[in-house]
């Protein structure tokens, strides 16, 4: 988290100093030829293909892990028959759902886009079309998180462990208590 702010604050530092020396930062140059101009091709096959894209990190990062991924591990954590079939149905159920709502983000997104093109929108329409993006995000993020707390019902701590370990998640691990596993300490 602090390195996420970290790099925010000399971002914006960076692009002060540009600014102040008369210098025009071109962030969009280019994203005007997009069909879709507020998501990229790669984040819409990305809501189109019910891919994660980040968004069960607080979960990942925090000993819950992913369906996709205890799937791919499969054969290293000795999942069970048992395991294998539930993760993939946990999987498939999430995948299903991400996929349907990120079509329809897709959709109003494209709906905004539209709009503005053709310079038919208001505060109020503004309004409530991102409010549901916002909303159909939320669920989305949702979507993804609740595959992860299904999943860690499946396994068994030792195999939460392994697959940590397997992520390159296994220093700074946590334990009950707070205090970092193996001596190694979080760096933030």
């Amino acid at each position: 988290m602090r390195q996420t702010i970290c790099l925010l604050v000399l971002s914006l530092a960076l692009s002060a100093v540009a600014v102040a020396q008369g210098a025009k930062p071109v962030v969009y140059a280019g994203d005007e030829r997009r069909e879709l101009k507020s998501l990229s091709a790669e984040e819409v096959e990305a809501l189109l293909s019910g891919r994660g894209m980040g968004l069960a990190k607080a979960a990942e990062l925090n000993h819950y892990p992913g369906p996709l991924h205890v799937i791919e591990l499969a054969a290293e954590l000795g999942l069970t028959p048992e395991q294998r079939a539930a993760t993939q149905a946990a999987f498939d159920k999430m995948r299903d759902a991400a996929v349907r709502l990120g079509r329809e983000i897709v959709r109003r997104e494209q709906m905004l886009d539209a709009m503005f093109a053709k310079g038919d929108i208001d505060e109020g329409v503004l309004h409530t079309e991102t409010s549901e993006i916002a909303q159909l995000q939320g669920s989305l993020r949702a979507t993804h998180l609740a595959a992860h707390l299904e999943v860690r019902r499946l396994l068994s701590p030792p195999q939460i462990k392994k697959y940590d370990e397997l992520r390159g998640y296994a220093a700074g691990q946590k334990t009950t208590t707070g205090a970092p596993h193996g001596g190694h300490h979080d760096k933030h």
